[in-house]
């Protein structure tokens, strides 16, 4: 595994992800805001699941 190209990449997806949860948490409840934490929880959640599963298939 190359981490020369993960790290980059890993702080390129991460960021696009803040951005697009803080873009969603600002438009969901207009004219009040979700906190960001609360919208990176809900869409990370089901990722984090997804990699959990996929690590129990492969031992």
């Amino acid at each position: 595994t190359s981490y020369r190209v993960i790290l980059p990449l890993t702080v390129l997806f991460g960021g696009a992800f803040l951005v697009l949860a803080d873009i969603v948490a600002r438009l969901v409840v207009q004219p009040a805001e979700l906190p960001i934490g609360v919208v990176t929880a809900f869409l990370g959640a089901p990722f984090f699941v997804l990699v959990l599963r996929m690590a129990r298939r492969t031992r």
